[in-house]
This record gives structure tokens, C-alpha cells and sequence, in this order.
């Protein structure tokens, strides 16, 4: 299945006003290997958005057996447009409209009052890209937003193209609209979760989607539609800021250096079957440059990378643990977000790592949908500048 956009589903228009009389109660399945039934708000939300889910739920792709079926999903080049690139430096479309802009902390982090994303016009959603690409992620609450306004935005952010991706559970119907729901992640992941074992010995979730990709996603955009009443806080650091805490000779060392990283998932070898299943690699640069900023951002994260070409694995070691212990724990280049139900988070998965604190221990139910919009082929420009240097902010 080739990671492209499909035609959108025209929804529901927002806050159309349906009469009481002509809402018809489905009927769903019983409980079973095929149907887990949603929480209620998504039951809401999906009977809104006419998509029916009563023939399954959620929606299994079939998965790729083997390494080479990976890699055939994303071999054309693609030249990506950014619509940040055409954006008003000034945003005055998209905060004129809004009630509220509020900036969360000083590195990362903004959020706009007041704005309905499934009404934003094109020249908004292009200020909107630039908002993101240079504050690494921006909240929405109190979103009516159907999958299919989500991913019509997603297409957009992604000139054309969003992640359809080949093995995690989606939503019937809407194909590219991914599932972040903890009984959907028991088709992936046999281990339950819990107060010690939230994540792998060693790690603590932090991760970039995708990385294995040769165009990995750009905008990303996660809909919680129903969350816990506490816990379930997601984290993002900057990876503009982690860039700048570095010495301007360790910077110096990075610069053009090119990071080895794996998929999430491992698949069997088509040339050796009986061998054990591995995973995806591919080569991106260790610091990339932003097409809309400009600016430099460490591209690693503790998760999927897994070296650097050219040196040996104890070098590669020591440098990778290096970016991910500064990326990871300075507090001041982080957010921390407390949901709420139907509240969207766009981030920008060029220059971010993030996590979510599995800290409520199923009592209450995470459930939301994802699009992954497709961005460039990772690049490094050697005269680009770092976010403090662009913006004389050391001067």
C-alpha cells in the first residue's frame, strides 16, 4: 500500500445542527477479536461524521511480511512545498481570526483560543504551517473536528500527500487516519503496560514518528477525543533549542554528520525468511535544516537512532547519548500538556521529540486519531544558522 493520499471523505459540515428527529441510534456488534467498541465520545464524534464503524473496529491493514515490502512504499521523490513557505510573516489571517494566541514557554509551545481548524482557510492553514514550524508544536481546544477534516488538513500540511501507513489500526473508512487508543495498541503490542514498565528498560518513550521513511512526516496532528481525567500528559522537547545548548564545537562536530535510524517494527528478510525478523534502516542527516525557518535542529532520538555512519558503534555511543541526555532532560526546551476532550495538537515531527506520561494506569481511556503529513527528504544546509544565532538572541 503506497503512503499517498486518497480522495477525501466529504464529513459532516461543522456545527451543523441535526433535529433530534432525524438522528437514527446504530446498533453495534458485540465485543469480539474484530469490534472493540470506542468510548463514547468517539462514538459521538464518528455518529456525526457518518462513519461507520459496525463491521469492525478498528481497521487492521494487512501488515507488510518483509523488509523489502517496507521499502518499496516510498520510492518516488516527491518535491515538497512547505505552505509555511507561503505564509504572511506576520500571520495576521489566522490571528486576527482567533480569540486567544498564547506562547506556553519561552522555546516551544503556542496556543491559539477561538479557532475551529475544520474552518480555516487556505491562506490560515498556511500561517498556521509557519506558526508550527517555528514554535514546534500548537494546541487547539474544544476542536468539533471530524477524521475527515483532520486528514483534509493533514493533506494539505503535506502538499498533497499524508502517511497511510501500513500495519497500525485506523479508522474504518478513513484511510490514513491512525489510532491512538491503548486497546488498538494490543494488536501491536503483546506486553501490557504498567506502573514499572511504561516503556523499554532504559528509555522513557521519547521518539520522532517514522524516521525510517525516506520522506518522514513533517506536520503531525493528534485529535484526543476523549483522555483521563488526570494523567496522560504528553511531553515535546525542541530540537531548535537542544541544538543551541550544545558547545559551538560540539556543534561544530555534528554539523553534516549523518544518523543511522530503524523503523518501529521488524519484518522478515524475503531473500533469508527462516532468518529473525529486523528492522528497517535508513541514513538521514544527524542535523537538518528547516525549509521554512532555516534553522538548524538536532534530527535524533534515543528511540531510532541507532548510530553514525562512519564511526564505530562505542563513538556513535557516546555522541548519540550525549544529544539524547540534553534533548531529553532540560526542562527548559520541553511542554508538558494537559488534555482536555476535543483538543488537537499539530507539531512539527522535523524538529521534536515527544512522549506521553503513561501515569493513569487505566483509570480512564486515551483515545484519539493521528495524521501524519509527508514532508522533504531530510536535508543539511551547511549555511544555515542555528535558532539563537537567525535570531541574534546570544548577541
Amino acid at each position: 500500500m503506497a503512503p499517498v493520499a486518497t480522495e477525501v471523505v466529504t464529513p459532516t459540515p461543522a456545527h451543523q445542527v441535526i433535529k433530534p428527529s432525524a438522528i437514527q441510534t446504530p446498533t453495534y456488534p458485540e465485543e469480539s477479536a474484530t469490534f472493540k467498541r470506542p468510548p463514547a465520545n468517539t462514538l459521538r464524534r464518528y455518529e456525526r461524521a457518518g462513519i461507520d464503524i459496525s463491521q469492525g473496529y478498528p481497521y487492521l491493514p494487512n501488515k507488510p511480511e518483509f523488509v523489502q515490502d517496507v521499502e518499496k512504499l516510498q520510492t518516488n521523490l516527491r518535491n515538497y512545498v512547505d505552505p509555511g513557505t507561503r505564509a504572511d510573516p506576520e500571520k495576521k489571517a489566522l490571528f486576527g481570526a482567533a480569540k486567544e494566541v498564547r506562547d506556553l514557554s519561552i522555546h516551544v509551545g503556542t496556543e491559539i483560543v477561538g479557532l475551529q481548524l475544520a474552518e480555516l482557510t487556505d491562506q490560515q492553514r498556511d500561517e498556521l504551517a509557519l506558526l508550527v514550524a517555528e514554535r514546534s508544536v500548537v494546541f487547539f481546544r474544544d476542536q468539533d473536528l471530524s477524521p475527515q477534516k483532520q486528514k483534509e488538513l493533514g493533506v494539505y500540511l503535506g502538499d498533497g500527500e499524508i502517511e497511510i501507513h501500513p500495519q497500525v489500526p485506523q479508522v474504518p473508512g478513513v484511510p490514513g487516519v491512525t489510532l491512538i487508543w491503548e486497546r488498538a495498541r494490543e494488536y501491536q503490542v503483546k506486553v501490557p503496560r504498567g506502573f514499572r514498565n511504561a516503556y523499554p528498560s532504559g528509555s522513557y518513550g521519547w521518539h520522532t514518528d517514522l524516521v525510517h521513511l525516506a520522506f518522514p512526516p513533517g506536520y503531525t496532528h493528534l485529535h484526543q477525543d476523549t483522555v483521563p481525567e488526570v494523567g496522560g500528559d504528553t511531553l515535546w522537547a525542541s530540537g531548535y533549542s537542544a541544538y543551541d545548548k550544545f558547545s559551538p564545537g560540539f556543534r561544530k562536530l555534528l554539523d553534516g554528520l549523518n544518523g543511522i535510524y530503524r523503523s518501529a517494527h521488524q519484518y522478515k528478510d524475503a531473500n533469508d525468511p527462516s532468518a529473525p525478523a529486523r528492522h528497517v534502516h535508513i541514513v538521514h542527516p544527524l542535523v537538518r535544516t528547516h525549509p521554512v525557518t532555516g534553522f538548524k535542529t538536532v534530527f535524533a532520538n534515543r528511540a531510532m537512532t541507532v548510530g553514525i555512519e562512519g564511526l564505530d558503534q562505542a563513538e556513535s555511543d557516546a555522541i548519540l547519548n550525549h544529544i539524547h541526555d540534553v534533548y531529553e532532560k532540560s526542562t527548559d526546551l520541553q511542554i508538558r500538556w494537559k488534555w482536555t476532550p476535543g483538543t488537537s495538537a499539530i507539531w512539527d515531527n522535523r524538529t521534536t521529540i515527544h512522549t506521553v506520561s503513561f501515569d493513569y494506569e487505566g483509570k480512564g481511556e486515551r483515545h484519539g486519531t493521528r495524521v501524519s503529513s509527508l514532508a522533504e527528504k531530510p536535508f543539511f544546509d551547511p549555511s544555515s544558522k542555528s535558532r539563537r544565532e537567525a535570531l541574534g538572541l546570544d548577541a
